[in-house]
């Protein structure tokens, strides 16, 4: 049986995704250190807010508030025994504003890193990881979200944890990491590492790719060495909206709705078939980026110099494969 998301990627060249979900919630009043994933419960209207922004907004899919709802995270809010219960309204309210959108929508169920280091280099078993995955997963399925959303992972061996859970939970899921230290996750992989991993799991994912990191520019460069590794697995595009700046005591992310738009044309035309934005990304952005994906033709797979040209400067000179890999290595230009 084709579950939801594949289904529609094989009905259009293109999905957009939703946008920020902290972001939007401390707009909304959450204070720092505080578990979002509460408000599923104590303030279950906010949470229908958040996402109907994004189904107001054009989004095809939009994930649930359930980014640090696994055990390991909850527990520093003495909340680790309500895994189930908060993962299952995420996804309930969800599904409550995805069928009322009067269009198909995506609910997307939200699962973030565990927060801890695995073995050797830390404590956390790969037995321990899929267990707390597959808690979170099947709360989520409970709720009714039509696949499970794994996002800004940095290590290999919690991505194959995350990917058993979602078997284990007899779920379609979708997989993204974030590549922020000059072209690598935290722990090191490239994009064509991430490629080989995808291609090597047993339980693949729908999509995989790539969110938040350190701006649109560099993004794409990751999407470029995804589709350097010709994989057959659609792609997912997810940058934050420009750069964080810390401004009157508050992070405000630079990036306006028409960079975002130019940012989602340029995904689509490297071969990214779902596109969102990350940290920053307001409704106005999703906006700007459906209408731009709509009117705007398709173009050739940009040049590094196009992307920095319409988005902004690279973060590092590479994308951390070396001048040999498969992946593309921007090329170097003299300064005036």
């Amino acid at each position: 049986m084709t579950d939801a998301l594949t289904a529609r990627l094989s009905e259009t060249d293109w999905l957009l995704a939703d946008g920020a979900t902290g972001t939007t919630l401390f707009n909304m009043g959450l204070e720092s250190g505080d578990a979002p994933e509460l408000w599923n419960v104590d303030h279950p209207d906010r949470i229908a807010a958040l996402y109907q922004g994004a189904v107001d907004a054009g989004s095809d899919l939009f994930l649930t508030n359930s980014f640090g709802g696994n055990a390991s995270r909850l527990k520093l809010h003495n909340s680790e025994a309500r895994v189930r219960e908060l993962n299952r309204a995420a996804a309930e309210i969800g599904r409550e504003v995805a069928g009322k959108a009067g269009r198909k929508v995506i609910v997307a169920g939200s699962m973030g890193p565990t927060g801890e280091i695995m073995e050797p280099m830390g404590s956390l078993t790969h037995a321990s990881a899929v267990e707390m995955f597959h808690e979170q997963a099947e709360g989520l399925k409970e709720g009714g979200a039509d696949v499970l959303w794994v996002e800004t992972i940095s290590a290999e061996g919690e991505y194959r944890a995350a990917a058993e859970a979602a078997g284990l939970a007899g779920m379609p899921w979708v997989g993204t990491m974030s590549f922020d230290t000059a072209g690598r996750t935290m722990m090191g992989l490239t994009a064509t590492d991430m490629a080989r991993l995808v291609g090597s799991l047993d339980h693949k994912p729908v999509a995989f790719g790539a969110n938040c990191g350190v701006g649109a520019s560099d993004l794409m460069r990751t999407i470029l060495g995804f589709a350097a590794a010709a994989p057959e697995i659609p792609i997912v595009a997810k940058g934050n909206a420009g750069i964080p700046k810390f401004v009157d005591g508050h992070i405000h992310y630079n990036g306006t709705p028409e960079l975002m738009a130019r940012y989602a044309c340029l995904a689509r035309d490297a071969g990214a078939k779902i596109i969102g934005g990350c940290c920053g990304t307001a409704p106005e952005h999703l906006s700007a980026m459906r209408k731009a994906l709509e009117e705007t033709s398709r173009g050739p797979v940009p040049t590094l110099d196009k992307i920095e040209a319409e988005l902004g400067g690279f973060s590092s000179a590479s994308d951390g494969t070396g001048e040999e890999a498969e992946a593309p290595t921007r090329q170097r230009r003299r300064r005036r």
